[in-house]
């Protein structure tokens, strides 16, 4: 089994004002992430995060060593989320086994051991999405459903941006280092997301586009508030967001995401808002 592994270094603001289309991709987008028998992961060197796409097929794929990390093991020194955008499966960590259903997650603490990803049933495998950081101490693992998560119902339907925020890795759910992860809904007939847009300098963000038909379009909007770019999105691509950039989309049909965080603090509100006068 391959594990492919691709590093993205840190872009500043100057330098992503001067790229065009492709060099923005190159920079934020991560595309192909799901690979049916694959394990893809890539290195951000925004606060060391790790985004992956794991797709079990016919064999259980494993992730014990990453040789980036520079660790003998991956969880040496980091910890994870996993949340499940496909068919049912199972992740198998430090000698037990949790089955992950639909937008079902897991925390897995650091020091945990190898990862393990199976499928249920190979014609309708389970798309693992993985968020990994840097840990200096050891949460426990906990298996987390949408039920469990907490809800923050925002927006509304006059400003097409009516939603419901379900955080999944966060300190009312479950005990993390530095992971923020949760899944934001849609209510029918909203498309905006995170508007009015806000930065948080202290923390890296990174979104994943899910849930979308194959003609759907997500216009995701970045860059500094008064030099904004945007970049379009199809289903399962994932965008890094630096702390110097708002993330903020809209969509041409239905979608849903799922957001991480990570940086200074474990705070879900520390943001720097941004007028809508500020935005050019």
């Amino acid at each position: 089994m391959t594990i492919s592994v691709s590093v993205r270094q840190v872009v500043g603001p100057e330098d992503a004002a001067r790229r065009n289309t492709q060099g923005l991709r190159d920079g934020f987008v991560i595309e192909e992430l799901f690979q049916p028998g694959k394990v893809n992961l890539t290195y951000s060197h925004l606060d060391r995060m790790i985004v992956g796409g794991i797709v079990p097929v016919a064999e259980t794929l494993v992730i014990d060593s990453v040789a980036e990390t520079g660790t003998d093991r991956f969880l040496e020194r980091r910890e994870a989320a996993i949340v499940n955008i496909g068919g049912a499966g199972t992740v198998s960590v430090g000698g037990r086994s949790h089955a992950l259903g639909f937008q079902e997650a897991l925390y897995v603490g650091m020091g945990e051991g190898a990862l393990g990803f199976v499928s249920d049933d190979p014609e309708a495998p389970a798309h693992f999405y993985l968020l990994s950081a840097p840990a200096h101490r050891a949460c426990p693992t906990v298996h987390i459903t949408r039920e469990k998560a907490k809800k923050v119902v925002v927006g509304s339907a006059e400003e097409s941006n009516a939603r419901t925020i379900n955080q999944y890795v966060h300190p009312d759910v479950c005990e993390s280092c530095q992971l923020l992860v949760g899944l934001t809904m849609f209510e029918p007939g909203s498309v905006w997301n995170t508007m009015p847009a806000h930065v948080h300098d202290r923390r890296m963000e990174v979104y994943l586009y899910f849930g979308m038909q194959d003609a759907t379009r997500i216009f995701h909007f970045m860059g500094e508030p008064g030099e904004t770019r945007h970049v379009v999105l199809k289903n399962h691509e994932a965008v890094l967001s630096p702390g110097w950039s708002i993330h903020s989309g809209a969509g041409t049909g239905r979608y849903a995401f799922i957001w991480a965080m990570a940086g200074d603090n474990m705070s879900f509100t520390d943001m720097d808002k941004v007028p809508m006068e500020a935005l050019r």
